[in-house]
């Protein structure tokens, strides 16, 4: 197909704004990605610094947990089974995202529960683990709380939600709280813990050593429930804000080496505007002379 002499200048008068509109887009592009670049600098800021408070309060909340568990592991306290004895699984989790898979981590541990023990019920702290379970075993989610996670967990906090869980209609034989488990600053396990019964409580063998009054045995399930629930909330939220630093430190890196890939292509697009324009001077110019 032969091109008439007027349309030729302007498919030559087309091509270099093309190139222009081509370099304004890898502009644009570049300038979108340094602002992502600075805010996730910025989380990742905040992100350290909300992890060393943190670490404290987990360290804090360890010594209520552990507390508990040394007196069930000198009562040799197991949890009850059988087959009129349910399953009660509360997940530890929070409403915040933008922290790697450490919410979907606690979602699998839970869902491998769930294939052993089909019928338990759960009880779920966070929206985020809510909206991943809800879309599989949304039929065993009996209770769940919302505005987990905004600030460091209290034992307030956890015991409010264990006097919700003590008012469910069902008397569960094993309450397990899978939380995520802070193992160092880069690594973080989803973890279950047994919370027991009160009649999983009076069966141990050893109770009677520690000459326990039946009037207080349902405060001391509760306090029990609450310790555990506080040592999860705290420790799942030191491995969130670790997690969630973690991330924006590799989505950082990741913008940079973005940005440094886009200045490149800018640099030689742009050379090549300019090697084309001298190209049509020069050709212009030699054409005058003739």
């Amino acid at each position: 197909m032969m091109l008439s002499r007027a349309a030729r200048p302007a498919l030559k008068a087309a091509a270099p704004l093309r190139t222009f509109a081509t370099l304004r887009e890898i502009e644009d592009r570049l300038k979108s990605i340094r602002n992502i670049e600075k805010i996730t600098n910025t989380m990742k800021i905040v992100a350290s610094t909300k992890l060393n408070r943190a670490q404290r309060a987990m360290q804090e909340s360890r010594k209520y947990g552990q507390t508990s568990n040394t007196v069930f592991e000198q009562a040799e306290t197991k949890p009850l089974e059988g087959d009129d004895k349910k399953t009660l699984i509360v997940v530890a989790s929070s409403d915040k995202g933008l922290c790697g898979g450490i919410h979907s981590g606690l979602t699998k541990c839970v869902r491998r529960i769930l294939i052993e023990k089909p019928n338990a019920d759960l009880v779920v702290l966070g929206e985020k683990c809510k909206a991943q379970l809800s879309r599989s075993n949304a039929k065993n989610i009996q209770l769940s709380f919302a505005g987990i996670g905004k600030d460091i967990p209290t034992f307030a906090d956890a015991q409010a939600v264990a006097d919700q869980i003590a008012l469910l209609p069902t008397d569960y034989g094993s309450i397990q709280i899978v939380y995520n488990k802070f193992i160092n600053a880069t690594s973080y396990e989803a973890t279950p813990i047994e919370a027991y019964s009160e009649e999983a409580i009076v069966n141990s063998p050893n109770f009677s050593a520690f000459e326990i009054d039946d009037e207080v045995l349902g405060n001391l399930r509760e306090y029990a429930l609450s310790n555990a629930l506080f040592w999860a909330l705290a420790e799942g939220h030191a491995c969130e804000q670790s997690a969630r630093r973690n991330a924006m430190d590799n989505a950082s890196k990741n913008a940079g080496d973005m940005i440094t890939k886009y200045q490149i292509l800018f640099n030689r697009t742009r050379q090549a505007v300019i090697t084309g324009e001298l190209v049509e001077i020069i050709t212009g110019a030699a054409a005058s002379e003739e």
